[in-house]
């Protein structure tokens, strides 16, 4: 008995001459995902706490892209904000005016000591989180761009061939109209009118969205997207809603459960749709790119990016940013950047994980799967390298009322589009003087 409790003292003696055993740093990430990729995000999390010990990153839903924002922005206050959170691509000017909240992740890496090469990842997509000074701000996350979806059976049942997608917006048009002829009661939709027929359609086309280059020139930028191209579309696009040829689905994405379900034959959309698509349609189907007009010169050029990338919220201790950089490299990983890609349909951010996927024979086996790849990797003009505006959001929702009057047929294309320029350069004008506001402080 005596030689019992010397053996636990002994024990007890040499644990405590030990110390306590390493806490692991907890990194508290906030995101938007849904559905299957609020699983995939939680994998990654799961995946990347199983490869070392240090740290957990705790990954949480907070509602909406604007929910969890505006959350973070509240929670900073209050001095509890996340260490990562996910932010929408048109949140990105907002969040560069948020000063003291953030922290560059270019200076996290740095600082943390952690490898983090910039030129590594798509160069389409590096530049647009990317500040003047060639610090990057963000981390590149869930980036996307706009593709085009068909559905092959259709194609085939209305005469069409189904290996061959329309490339141009006068194919579209004609496809639709045998889709139609063959009993099609949505020919063509689309999700994310903004984004899709204004934004990614100007720099596709090579043409200016805003002045000062889309917003990157500085905070002066005003709307730009009424020019004759711009409702050249606008009115194409009203004609086919007219012969019942584009059916208007709603806003953002919820276009998308209409073509998985066989509903609509065709769909311009988010990349990131293809893990929905591939998930739910009964039918064959091809992914091809966005179409363009080709009587434009430079058409076409890039598209623009979409999705959201990772910010570095400020006031954390240095463990926690280590912890944060730990985890940024793995992301950036080609492999778990590869994997990513062929769930999701998000790009994979960096060349190397492009390259890994390719040799993989992932695209030769899902053919259409690297179209979102090819739009965005071509050198962008000071015209295409992405539109970056403060008080996005709210330009967004005002572009969705004006064009939904379009379809509704109460306002003509000219109109609408005058209108939302006209309300959209409020926004812009609020914005520039809240900016040079707060600078002044």
């Amino acid at each position: 008995m005596k030689f019992k409790s010397l053996a636990f003292a002994c024990g007890a003696f040499a644990l405590a001459l030990s110390g306590p055993a390493q806490a692991q740093v907890e990194v508290q990430w906030w995101h938007s995902m849904t559905g299957g990729l609020n699983e995939w995000v939680n994998d990654l999390a799961k995946e990347f706490n199983a490869s070392q010990k240090d740290y957990k990153v705790v990954p949480t839903f907070k509602g909406n892209y604007d929910e969890a924002m505006t959350a973070a922005m509240a929670a900073f206050r209050a001095g509890n904000a996340p260490h990562i959170l996910q932010v929408f691509e048109v949140g990105t000017a907002t969040m560069m005016a948020s000063k003291g909240a953030i922290k560059p992740v270019g200076e996290v890496m740095k600082q943390s000591g952690v490898a983090f090469d910039p030129k590594a990842y798509v160069p389409a997509v590096a530049a647009y989180y990317t500040a003047p000074n060639g610090e990057m701000l963000s981390f590149p996350f869930n980036s996307s761009t706009t593709i085009f979806y068909y559905n092959k059976d259709a194609f085939k049942a209305a005469g069409l061939d189904p290996n061959k997608a329309p490339t141009t917006w006068p194919e579209v048009v004609a496809a639709a109209a045998k889709l139609k002829a063959a009993g099609s009661k949505c020919p063509y939709t689309s999700s994310w009118v903004s984004w899709v027929h204004l934004e990614s359609f100007s720099l596709w086309h090579n043409t200016l969205f805003a002045t000062q280059n889309n917003g990157f020139g500085g905070p002066n930028a005003r709307l730009a997207f009424n020019s004759p191209l711009h409702l050249r579309h606008f009115e194409n696009l009203a004609n086919m809603a007219k012969q019942g040829l584009f059916v208007y689905k709603g806003r953002a994405s919820t276009a998308v459960p209409s073509f998985v379900s066989g509903e609509c034959a065709m769909m311009t959309g988010s990349a990131g749709s293809y893990a929905d698509v591939a998930k739910g349609a009964k039918f064959a189907y091809a992914l091809s790119t966005l179409p363009y007009y080709p009587d434009v010169p430079g058409a076409p050029q890039n598209t623009a990016i979409g999705g959201a990338s990772l910010w570095v919220m400020s006031g954390k201790k240095p463990a926690e940013y280590k912890g944060v950089a730990e985890f940024f490299k793995y992301l950036s990983n080609p492999d778990v950047q590869s994997a990513s890609h062929k769930r999701t349909g998000y790009l994979p951010i960096t060349m190397a994980a492009y390259q890994l996927t390719e040799k993989s024979g992932f695209y030769k086996e899902k053919p259409g799967t690297d179209v979102a790849v090819t739009q965005m990797i071509r050198k962008t003009t000071d015209k295409s390298r992405g539109i970056r505006l403060g008080n996005f959001v709210q330009i967004r929702t005002i572009i969705d009322e004006e064009t939904e009057a379009i379809w509704s047929g109460k306002k003509e294309p000219k109109q609408a589009l005058d209108d939302a320029v006209k309300r959209g350069n409020e926004q812009l004008e609020r914005f520039e003087k809240a900016t040079k506001s707060a600078a002044a402080q």
